[in-house]
């Protein structure tokens, strides 16, 4: 089945209202072993275009997902990426900062972290924070030494998607291709994957308190999305609006879209000079004795 990543895409400039956006669509596979199969193949042509990234050395790939609680963020990475070569692909996770980390601007913790050109990285959660949980959360700039006239101003977070903007664009132009996904997930699909982490001993782990409180303010980081998705999504960094409540779902159009962005790079292996060809072909001679 065809995949369609441009049918997730915000464009650039575009106003957003998540409830116009899906978080379930018809599968775009037929059957367990369907999934399965287009998933394999995914992650093979996957793992082959990344060896060539890899070699060539001339791009990056950051990828950033964003997501409200038990959307997969986790369960999409560790799929779709399970056949990358680990020495061509990074994984960051960002939780609460560090009291180091809060003594710089919001985009330091995350800059030490970009990919290398070869190298795939990623994002489990990001500088975005600081646009959404800082954003329904606005105390949390006290913490931050954000100066006293700065707190509670319109026009703080302007400032700030301005350079997220202004990061991208100089990335994009260094050779690092940023590609967004925002894992769509609806609030009583939520409900069901918390109550599943409860009764699941296993997966009590991955629940607490804190996940039911920040449910309470499920309107504002919503409309928190909304003006980050608009203010940020561009042509050479978008973000792609993934319905999340089938998870294997979101894994194949997150996958497609990871392919698609690789492909248009056209990352091929060195090419070897004729004089290279002559050294390898004797040394060749040499091992062969």
């Amino acid at each position: 089945m065809h995949i369609d990543p441009e049918r997730f895409r915000v464009a650039e400039g575009a106003a957003v209202n998540l409830k116009k956006w899906p978080t379930r669509i018809a599968p775009v596979y037929s059957s367990d072993a369907q999934y399965q199969r287009i998933l394999h193949d995914h992650v093979a042509a996957l793992s082959a275009q990344q060896a060539r990234l890899y070699a060539s050395a001339s791009h990056a790939l950051l990828l950033i997902f964003q997501a409200m609680d038990a959307a997969g963020k986790d369960g999409a990475i560790a799929h779709v990426m399970s056949g990358v070569n680990p020495q061509g692909c990074q994984v960051f996770s960002f939780k609460h900062p560090s009291a180091t980390e809060l003594q710089h601007d919001f985009l330091w913790r995350t800059t030490r972290d970009l990919p290398e050109r070869g190298r795939i990285g990623i994002f489990n959660r990001s500088y975005y924070e600081e646009v959404l949980i800082v954003r329904v959360h606005p105390e949390i700039l006290r913490n931050e030494g954000v100066p006293d006239s700065r707190i509670g101003s319109k026009d703080v977070w302007r400032r700030r998607y301005e350079s997220i903007v202004d990061l991208e664009r100089h990335l994009h132009r260094n050779g690092t291709r940023i590609v967004k996904f925002f894992l769509h997930l609806s609030k009583d699909e939520q409900r069901r994957r918390f109550i599943e982490r409860i009764d699941q001993p296993e997966k009590n782990w991955k629940f607490s308190r804190a996940d039911v409180e920040e449910r309470r303010y499920w309107r504002q980081y919503m409309h928190a999305y909304e003006k980050c998705l608009e203010a940020t999504s561009m042509s050479i960094a978008p973000w792609y609006v993934v319905p999340a409540d089938d998870k294997r779902n979101a894994r194949l159009i997150v996958s497609s879209v990871i392919l698609d962005t690789i492909r248009a790079l056209k990352p091929e292996f060195p090419r070897v000079s004729p004089e290279r060809r002559r050294e390898l072909k004797a040394l060749r001679r040499t091992l062969a004795r």
